[in-house]
Formats: structure tokens, sequence, C-alpha cells
């Protein structure tokens, strides 16, 4: 039998963060059970009354997961910075009350993100699939890997034109052109700047970049939904100075509660999705 490890955690929910957008390979295998992966590591995480049950020993848990799953930082006391009048940020909050911000590989994100530029979850992940399965165990594939692949071929894995985006930037990064590594220790400024200097990746992308491979949690990526959001909740601006060094974190709960009133809109008013799909 596998090692497995028992741990009380708070402010955690793995449902909530498999569903964030932040991640596109945490996958239910079983009901309430998710394979995780970083790296050359992987494991399956379930909660059970209470506690969370990692199938991996203390030793890989400390040396791996901890940091995986930011379990260094209070996220209550983050959650405790939100302003008392702000009922949108205190009821996206509540829904996401689980969500952290996962310390993911910074290659594997890179490309993650490059895939998810005026795309759909579901799509995403699906394409992320197909590009894992290029490796005999599963992990996400080096740039190595992916540079050995045509631009043809990735395209074939519904990557539609960031095809050529991910084709060149794997011939960078192998030919020393184009290191990941030298954006850690970057101020998010310099790393921002940096990414924004390859070709294939935008403001946004740049941002999503910071946040889930470089962990600049001053971060703080717009979208459409996200534009939405301010424009209707923030008229006067988000408050970022109340958030400082924590803005991230409060784009992603609100990122999560509007994806989930999404879905809710589009459970409730079916004949007006299709309607609309039809034009």
């Amino acid at each position: 039998m596998s090692d497995k490890f028992t741990i009380k955690l708070n402010d955690l929910n793995l449902k909530q963060i498999a569903d964030s957008g932040q991640i596109f390979r945490m996958n239910e295998e079983e009901e309430g059970l998710y394979r995780v992966w970083f790296r050359e590591y992987t494991t399956l995480v379930e909660e059970k009354d209470g506690s969370f049950v990692f199938h991996c020993g203390e030793e890989e848990f400390n040396k791996v997961w901890y940091d995986y799953f930011d379990l260094g930082l209070d996220y209550a006391k983050v959650k405790a910075l939100v302003d008392v009048e702000d009922e949108y940020l205190k009821t996206a909050i509540k829904h996401g009350y689980g969500i952290r911000i996962l310390r993911q590989d910074l290659w594997e994100i890179i490309i993650s993100f490059i895939v998810s530029q005026n795309n759909n979850i579901p799509r995403i992940k699906n394409s992320i699939a197909k590009l894992c399965a290029l490796t005999k165990d599963g992990s996400f594939p080096s740039a190595t890997v992916l540079s050995q692949v045509s631009v043809e071929e990735l395209h074939s894995y519904g990557l539609g034109y960031r095809d050529e985006y991910i084709h060149r930037l794997a011939l960078k990064t192998v030919k020393g052109e184009f290191v990941p590594e030298s954006l850690i220790g970057l101020s998010y400024e310099e790393a921002k700047k940096a990414l924004m200097a390859e070709h294939g990746i935008g403001k946004k992308v740049a941002d999503c970049i910071c946040v889930f491979g470089l962990h600049h949690l001053d971060a703080f990526p717009i979208d459409t939904h996200v534009k939405q959001i301010l424009a209707a909740h923030y008229k006067d601006g988000f408050p970022f100075h109340r958030y400082e060094g924590y803005a991230a974190i409060m784009q992603q709960y609100m990122f999560y509660h509007d994806l989930l009133n999404s879905k809710k809109a589009a459970k409730t008013s079916p004949q007006k999705v299709k309607k609309t799909k039809s034009k």
C-alpha cells in the first residue's frame, strides 16, 4: 500500500481550485479525489472528515506539496483585509473560500496561459491533456519535447493560432534565447516586461504567468470577465492600495465567483444561450 499523509488544513477546497481557471490539469479521478502534478511529482489528494489526505509520504508532502498549495500563507488574514462594506467581494470570497494561488511549474504555466488566450477552460484542458500525452509519464512536456513537434501537429491538438507561438518559444528556449528561470527573482514589473517581449505573450497572459508561475501577488490579470466585474462593482476603481501584496488573490475570488454566476445563468436560461450560439 502506498504512503498516505493526513493533515488538517483551513481555507482549502480542491474543487474550487480545480475550477478556478488557474490550473488546467488538476483532474478529479474519482468523486472528491484529485490528481495534481508538479514537475516529476504527482499525487492524489482528497478531503475526508475535514482533513486532507495526500497519497504520498510526509517527506514528499513537506518537500513538494506544502509549498505547491501555498500553505505558508495565512489566507484567513488576507480575507480579513476586505472592506466590510464591499458586499460583492465578501460574497465572492464566501463562494470561493477555499481558493489558494498554487505555486505551479513556471514552464508549464507559460505554455498553459499561451494556450488560454481567447479560449475557454474545457478546450484549454483538452489541449493541455494532448500536450502531456507526448511524455511517457504524463508530465508536462519540456521545451525540448515541444520543439520537436511540428506546428502542424500542435495545431491538431486544438491550439489554433497559438500553435506557432508555442513552437517558436520552445525553439528559443532550447537554443537558450529564452530562459524561463531568468524571470525568477525579478520584480513583478520587470518579469512582466520580459514576458511581453516574447512573441504571443500580451499583457493579460503575462500577468497570469506572473501570478501563477512566479507568485507575484501584486499582479491583477484583467480579461473580459474581470473588466465586467470592475465596471459593475467598482465604478470608482478597485482599491488596490487596500490589498497591496494580495491583489491577485482577490482577483481569483472575483473571477471564480463570475464563473459560478455564468454557469448558473447558462443553466437557468437554456433558450437564451441556444439562441445566442446560433447567431
